[in-house]
């Protein structure tokens, strides 16, 4: 077998003390590795002595290691950071009205409902179908000119409604053809949950990805 040298010399070193002290090969911190190095300067043969451009190198590709793994430590802390300010963000939403970029879901609270939706195309009219829990037609909304892109409409007949409502929306272009229409859910955020390091607001009885908030109404 080829003797070792250099860095894999010191790291054959120090895995040998750590299973032999703790029966369990550790990683080579920093400060083990300096230690080793210093030992093996010292008991280094004198009739071979380290090459002293095989020391620079050494210690150039540890100083790459340190860096390395510094810039790894730096970018977990900074995962750790944002998400725990995702977090704080999401919780502060409780109790405050989201337009959620999916779903088809609104609460009605006695007060005019907005109801949000994105259009494929410029619509010549928009038709809005509300529902109630057992999928009956409670109520429609119609809707002139509208462009491309989001939109809302408001269903007023939402003041004589209390609870959970779905709703559909068909559109036409000018020409008489079908605008494809995307509807968004809102609601009052009543919950939030956190799983698989991600987050979850609870909206009308339905949890959905913090990620898909499109708008925060003011109170």
């Amino acid at each position: 077998m080829a003797e070792l040298n250099g860095i894999d010399n010191i790291i054959a070193q120090y895995s040998k003390t750590k299973s032999t002290n703790q029966g369990t090969t550790q990683s080579l911190g920093k400060n083990e590795f300096l230690k080793l190095l210093v030992a093996q300067l010292k008991n280094q043969d004198p009739l071979k002595p380290m090459d002293g451009t095989d020391f620079a190198a050494q210690l150039a590709q540890f100083s790459s290691l340190e860096q390395l793994n510094n810039l790894n430590e730096g970018i977990k802390n900074l995962g750790v950071y944002q998400m725990s300010q995702a977090n704080a963000q999401a919780v502060n939403l409780i109790g405050k009205e989201v337009v959620i970029g999916n779903g088809n879901t609104v609460q009605a609270s006695g007060q005019p409902v907005d109801l949000a939706y994105e259009l494929a195309g410029a619509a010549k009219t928009v038709e809005i179908r509300i529902f109630d829990a057992e999928g009956k037609l409670v109520d429609t909304v119609t809707t002139g000119d509208q462009a491309a892109g989001a939109n809302k409409a408001t269903w007023n007949g939402g003041i004589n409604h209390q609870g959970t409502y779905t709703f559909r929306v068909s559109a036409k272009g000018a020409d008489g053809g079908d605008i494809a229409a995307t509807t968004l859910s809102s609601g009052k955020v009543t919950a939030v949950s956190f799983k698989n390091q991600s987050i979850y607001i609870n909206v009308g009885g339905q949890e959905m990805p913090f990620s898909d908030v499109r708008e925060v109404k003011q109170a």
